[in-house]
């Protein structure tokens, strides 16, 4: 009889090559658990807490500060050692006064960049889909995993139903309520967050649609007046005349 069931095993080589990991000091490495971001982006907040943070010097001890409820994910205390923390999320040590948020780094990956004050109450989140519910009420769908009810007075004429499908919300952490919509749009800023242009940020200058996400582009102006293009799919506003968030000094 066959295997059934997922993998519950990863090996080092096959990891996704921006985790900071020797590949062949060791055999295994941590797979993390299914959840709000795919296994090729993200890091198991276990890496984050010995290899990245360095509070731990074995998986052991890192369970154990898991355990002890240190670590905050978006505002809410993660014990499990494999979750996945991916782009934009919020990563807290109230112990030591610090937080980090997930973003792209240019030639690196997925990395922690430093935040304080104000920007650890919330986040941002790319509406992926939006669909009608029981009552005309409508559902958004953010790619983190989160779904948000927006609730319509007359189904018949929804105005309340002002979003589409890539646009970005600025969230409050951990109520989840929306505090700003950034509108995916020509003259909007964005983060390039996949692709050999990861960790830009410019002015998006055109959009070309074509079917489906893969094959249509975005052209967009990076701060020296350059123009550069990458795929849709890549693109995540991030504000309008200035950024929502800090960014990683080039």
């Amino acid at each position: 009889m066959g295997k059934k069931g997922p993998k519950r095993h990863l090996k080092r080589l096959p990891a996704p090559k921006f985790w900071p990991i020797h590949r062949k000091e060791f055999k295994w490495t941590i797979r993390p658990s299914p959840g709000p971001h795919p296994i090729n982006r993200c890091l198991p907040l276990l890496l984050i807490v010995r290899d990245i943070l360095g509070y731990a010097k074995t998986a052991r001890e890192a369970r154990r500060i898991l355990a002890e409820g240190k670590i905050k994910v978006d505002g809410r205390i993660r014990r499990d050692y494999k979750f996945p923390v991916g782009l934009m999320d919020v990563i807290e040590i109230p112990d030591v006064n610090e937080a980090y948020r997930i973003l792209p780094f240019p030639r690196k990956g997925l990395g922690l960049h430093p935040i304080s004050g104000e920007e650890i109450e919330f986040k941002l989140c790319r509406i992926e889909n939006k669909r009608t519910v029981n009552g005309g009420h409508i559902q958004l769908n953010l790619h983190d995993g989160r779904n948000i009810l927006i609730r319509v007075n007359d189904p018949t004429k929804p105005e309340e139903d002002t979003y589409k499908t890539m646009d970005v919300l600025q969230i409050s952490l951990p109520g989840q309520e929306i505090r700003e919509h950034i509108k995916f749009e020509e003259e909007v800023l964005a983060l390039v967050t996949w692709g050999k242009n990861m960790g830009q940020v410019g002015k998006i200058k055109e959009i070309t649609r074509g079917i489906g996400r893969r094959v249509s582009v975005v052209t967009l102006e990076s701060p020296d007046g350059e123009l550069f293009q990458t795929s849709l799919e890549y693109v995540f506003p991030i504000g309008r005349d200035k950024p929502l968030i800090s960014l990683p000094q080039p």
